[in-house]
This record gives C-alpha cells, structure tokens and sequence, in this order.
C-alpha cells in the first residue's frame, strides 16, 4: 500500500526542496549516514577514507635524512604541491576526472576524484634547504635532511 504513494511523496519533496515524507528523510541519511554527526567525523575517515588515508605514505628515517613515499597514481608532478609546516610535510593535490564509462542504462564511476591534503608527521625536526622531491611512476619520493641535534645547556659554575 505504501508503495503506491512513494512516487507522489517524493515529487512533492522534490517540489518543496525538501524531504516532505519519513521515507525521504531515511533515504537521505543512508546516503551519508555520519555527515550529520559532527562527533563521528574521525571515525567515518579512518573507515570510510578520507583526509587521513590518501594518499598512503612509507615514512623512513636514517641518521641524516627522513623519506617519505607517497603512493599517487595516475597523477603527475604538476598536480601536488608540497610544504612543511612546522614537523609535518603537507601533501597537496587533485585528481582530476578523465574519462567515464556509458552504457545504455547505467553511468558507472568507481574511482575516487577530487581535491586531497594530507599532513605526514616527521619524527625529527628537517632542514628547509636540501629537501628534494621526485615523481616516478605514480609515486612521490621526499628526501628530507635532519636538522642538527641541538646542542646541551652549557653549565656555568658560579662562584663564591
């Protein structure tokens, strides 16, 4: 019974710009059910994805330098952009949608477009000069120089 009333409810919510029926509002939230749960956001990212999981990264260390590789296929050197920010390298980027499949009934797209940032925690403070980034196929190497240990506190006896 309540079938027959769905295509009426929804053009009257289409109309209102709104969701008028109980059945719209439903189908709204299934279509991004943590949107509206501010609280949740850190969850939806690491399950769902998001800032914190593109593009993956290898962080190495080494006595001298710090490496970071970034998985970011199908771009190119021109598509990111790079910055430390204070003890964090800040990966930028878009990808951009190139081609789609149509067939007669159905559009289907399956992977991921859009606007990315990503911010790598290093484990050592770098040196801004002599840090060097390569593009090779799909991945982005960052050689980051370690900035030299500061020195210990110099003890000053006092006297008398």
């Amino acid at each position: 019974m309540l079938k027959q009333w769905i295509p009426a409810l929804r053009r009257r919510s289409e109309e209102a710009l709104r969701p008028v029926s109980i059945a719209d509002m439903m189908e709204e939230f299934w279509k991004n059910p943590f949107e509206r749960l501010p609280l949740m956001e850190e969850f939806r990212k690491s399950v769902f994805g998001g800032g914190a999981g593109f593009p993956a990264v290898n962080v190495s260390e080494t006595e001298k330098e710090i490496s970071v590789d970034a998985e970011l296929p199908g771009l190119e050197s021109k598509d990111v952009e790079l910055s430390l920010e204070g003890r964090a390298l800040v990966i930028k980027g878009e990808k951009k949608f190139e081609g789609e499949e149509k067939k007669d009934n159905f559009h289907r797209i399956e992977r991921s477009y859009g606007s990315f940032t990503r911010a790598v925690p290093l484990p050592a403070e770098v040196r801004h000069e002599g840090v060097a980034a390569r593009f090779e196929k799909g991945v982005l190497h960052v050689t980051l120089p370690k900035a030299e240990p500061s020195k210990p506190a110099h003890q000053i006896k006092i006297e008398g």
